[in-house]
């Protein structure tokens, strides 16, 4: 519902907000540009809108976005979304992301954060609510988790999530999950990490002599272990994932989490490459990057963040699977955050649009998600097909970005 005084009023709110959805999918990252834009475009945007009053002025755009009931908005766009998209036996990636563009316009200088709801596959968001730390994520996840229809589906948390409390309600709600161990649980991470040294020393042991009796027989019949490698633009990363189909892994799933039927290890090491004089490729082995480094990196730092060169986590799941499918479930969580949220491409400068930025930028997509209240009445999956087919920048909706996001075109 429209928050203002109907008395008062000269604008429609969908108009309003489409205005403002437009300015921000075309680099206008604040309310003065939008409007800018927006006014220079009127012509274009009265074949989709009335705008019997014009443009709404910078201080009714802020007005009306201070005035919208953030948790209303929020049932409101997830409710739009469930019409588009069934969530049932979907992988969805939950993570707290901070906008350290906002940071300036908060008052306290306090980083703003938001939790977000994404679908894997399509790289779909789902649903975004605002948190006040990273800490408050546990707190929320399981009130965001409450919204949604699991049923089948996989969620993927980064190690924040990884709380007794979280796991039973995904089960309760019919979910499956996959969630990462790192040392804000040390004692445990610390344990999957021995375990599966130990089961690879043991493992190697039976190769060579087919008559020796580990006594990790049933876990080396339930062991499982696969590389990956991957060239980037500036790196080469590595990939090691094993995992072992047994319940009782670790003193914590015998305990606290007895539903936990499978339990992994990745390790990933990223090495910046190196070229000599020549142009030649001179990027040492994974094994000797360890042992000695590079003069880009002359101390690898090992840790469990993404930030380390050698990054080292576990995994709890209520899935058995093999390592592969591990591997690919969790490069999945990745791969999409980091494309929905990271660095989002633009729409393109063209002939028709010469005022839209052409360089990559930071989006806030909460922002965004102001495309809900206007859906029913102003866009269409079929307007999004055709803008995608076009390549126009005439429909200024989310189904035409994100139908168009795997085209190169916003």
């Amino acid at each position: 519902p429209d928050p203002r005084k109907g008395r008062k009023t000269k604008h429609d709110v969908a108009e309003v907000l489409t205005c403002i959805v437009i300015g921000f999918l075309t680099g206008h990252t604040t309310l003065r540009r939008c409007y800018r834009y927006c006014v220079h475009q009127r012509k274009r945007l009265r074949k989709y809108m009335k705008l019997e009053n014009g443009i709404a002025s910078v201080a009714t755009m802020s007005r009306l976005l201070s005035a919208i009931d953030e948790e209303l908005f929020t049932y409101v766009f997830m409710e739009w979304i469930g019409e588009l998209l069934d969530t049932r036996g979907r992988h969805l990636a939950i993570d707290g992301k901070a906008l350290r563009g906002g940071i300036s316009r908060v008052q306290g200088g306090i980083t703003p954060m938001l939790l977000n709801v994404v679908d894997a596959e399509t790289g779909i968001v789902l649903s975004q609510m605002p948190i006040q730390n990273k800490e408050n994520e546990v707190i929320r996840i399981p009130v965001l988790l409450k919204l949604l229809d699991i049923r089948k589906g996989i969620i993927t948390i980064d190690a924040i999530g990884t709380q007794t409390g979280i796991m039973e309600q995904i089960l309760t709600q019919g979910g499956h999950f996959v969630l990462l161990v790192k040392n804000n649980q040390p004692n445990s991470r610390k344990e999957i990490l021995d375990l599966f040294e130990i089961l690879e020393a043991e493992k190697e042991k039976k190769e060579k002599d087919p008559l020796y009796r580990s006594a990790y027989e049933e876990f080396l019949l339930k062991y499982d272990r696969v590389y990956t490698s991957e060239s980037n633009r500036d790196r080469y990363e590595y990939r090691d994932y094993r995992i072992c189909n047994v319940k009782e892994c670790v003193t914590k799933t015998a305990k606290e989490w007895p539903f936990i039927k499978s339990t992994g290890y990745i390790k990933q090491i990223r090495i910046l490459k190196i070229k000599d004089q020549n142009g030649k490729d001179i990027t040492p082995a994974p094994d000797d990057f360890i042992k000695n480094g590079t003069f880009r990196q002359p101390r690898p730092k090992t840790g469990d963040d993404e930030k380390s060169d050698i990054q080292i986590v576990g995994v709890v799941s209520d899935m058995e699977m093999s390592a592969a499918e591990m591997g690919s479930i969790k490069r999945q969580h990745w791969a999409v955050l980091s494309e929905a949220f990271c660095y989002p491409k633009l729409l393109p400068r063209t002939s028709e649009n010469p005022d839209v930025p052409s360089q990559k930028l930071r989006i806030n997509y909460y922002l965004l998600l102001f495309n809900s209240p206007i859906s029913a009445a102003s866009s269409s999956s079929s307007m999004g097909q055709e803008a995608c087919s076009s390549g126009s920048a005439d429909v200024p909706f989310s189904i035409a970005v994100r139908s168009c996001s795997r085209e190169g075109l916003a």
